[in-house]
């Protein structure tokens, strides 16, 4: 199954996000490039491409091995979730007014 996501992460950054998702949930990398990373564990196997696109996005593009709606897939949409999260600002606290 091929899964799309667009993200303002570098393609660096998402890479690196891969490099510690993937494995986090029990697959192996088996390939490394430039722009490309490959996994393969008991939940099946995996390659997921980088490319810029369009200004500042980036274009991730992951494919699967397995068919329908698998725990490899919904992994796949949570990594996409983790790379949502990493990009939104974070609130700094402004530091409280003192009252006389």
């Amino acid at each position: 199954m091929r899964h799309f996501y667009r993200t303002q992460l570098a393609p660096a950054e998402v890479l690196a996000q891969a490099d510690q998702f993937f494995p986090s949930i029990g697959l192996a990398q088996t390939t490394t490039a430039p722009r490309t990373r490959s996994f393969a564990g008991p939940l099946g196997a995996l390659k997921l491409a980088v490319r810029a696109e369009g200004g500042h996005y980036t274009f991730v593009q992951v494919e699967t091995d397995q068919m329908g709606e698998s725990r490899m897939d919904r992994n796949v949409k949570k990594f996409f979730v983790a790379l949502s999260i990493e990009r939104r600002p974070r609130a700094a606290l402004a530091p409280a007014e003192v009252l006389d």
